[in-house]
């Protein structure tokens, strides 16, 4: 079988491999992937930023995806031939501190589908059964490759948020947790506006606009503007960061209320900023970070309401046979969430 591996340590370096079908072992199920998400992480693994140089290459990456079991291995009681499933992509250690209290997301020495072993852009994964996730009859096995990066921001929002009904959020950056965050708030009850700079303004701000929200584009709109007319001058009640960038901290210190909540999701790197007007302001400031069995849970279930709409949400129009097309348009701004059809690779 052929796989989509990182062959490079370099921009690009993005092969078709040729993989041995995997075989399961007494805990594992073999998965057949049908369908796979590019996110961020991919897109970093692509441009090789520093977080990535532990990888060992080539390795065949990709973590956001849904498939069906069509072997299990002699100790596996859960899952049976046909099941379809997705991975929670963490595996934690379960010896560490953090697994023994319940927070595997942060395991000390945790393990990533797609980095630290080969991922889901190949026909087929071997997969051990506790960290596979049932897909309910109601969710389509396309939207199905959503359920991952949904977890994300429905960890952020329900688990680590303080969002209640009618509270005032803006979600700053409309990549793909900025816009399923912004769906997981609406679905609490929340008025949710959306920002972005100017590479957003071509696809991820107008496809945040067809999702229903309000839209801000930082460059040509006045945010302060609309900060005084969409929460009476008060500020917003939550403030999620997805953008991943220096500024986006600040800039949300600068919209939140005071005795509001700054929830960062994006992996910013370095920023320089007072911290003294967030103590002033009594700020709260709430890190989230990837995800858990029940926030899985919870994604399903919103995909399945229709509170988070994957088939607006998705764009299939890319191949993994020309993967370079598809990562330099999510690079670009003019991708959100690519899932590609990974049948053309049997």
């Amino acid at each position: 079988m052929r796989g989509l591996a990182k062959t490079s340590r370099s921009r690009g370096g993005m092969e078709l491999v040729d993989r041995d079908r995997p075989t399961p072992g007494p805990d594992e199920a073999l998965v057949e992937v049908d369908y796979v998400g590019l996110c961020g992480s991919d897109a970093g693994i692509y441009e090789f930023e520093s977080a990535f140089e532990r990888m060992n290459l080539p390795t065949v990456i990709g973590h956001e995806y849904s498939g069906r079991v069509v072997e299990v291995g002699e100790s596996v009681t859960k899952f049976a031939v046909g099941d379809r499933v997705v991975e929670r992509p963490i595996r934690g250690c379960g010896d560490c501190y953090q697994c023994e209290i319940g927070e595997s997301n942060v395991c000390q020495n945790a393990v990533i589908t797609g980095v630290d072993h080969d991922g889901a852009y190949e026909p087929y994964v071997a997969v051990p059964e506790n960290a596979l996730h049932a897909v309910p009859d109601g969710v389509e096995q396309q939207h199905a490759a959503m359920v991952e990066p949904t977890s994300i921001a429905t960890r952020a929002v329900i688990q680590n948020s303080r969002v209640r009904a009618g509270d005032r959020v803006l979600v700053e950056g409309p990549g793909p947790i900025g816009l399923l965050t912004a769906q997981v708030a609406r679905a609490q009850g929340a008025e949710v506006v959306v920002s972005g700079v100017g590479q957003d303004a071509d696809y991820r701000l107008p496809l945040g606009e067809e999702l229903g929200f309000e839209t801000i584009n930082i460059p040509t709109d006045d945010m302060d503007a609309y900060r005084e007319d969409l929460t009476d001058g008060v500020g917003y009640d939550v403030v999620f960061d997805t953008t991943g960038h220096p500024s986006g901290l600040p800039s949300a210190v600068e919209s939140v209320r005071k005795g509001g909540q700054i929830v960062l999701i994006g992996q910013t790197g370095e920023t320089t900023m007072e911290y003294s007007p967030l103590v002033r302001a009594e700020i709260d400031l709430q890190c989230s970070y990837a995800s858990m069995y029940e926030d899985f849970e919870n994604a399903l279930r919103l995909i399945d309401t229709g509170d988070v709409d994957a088939e607006t949400f998705i764009d299939d129009r890319f191949s993994l046979l020309d993967a370079d097309e598809a990562f330099d348009t999510f690079v670009g701004g003019g991708t959100c969430k690519p899932v590609f059809d990974v049948s053309e690779l049997r």
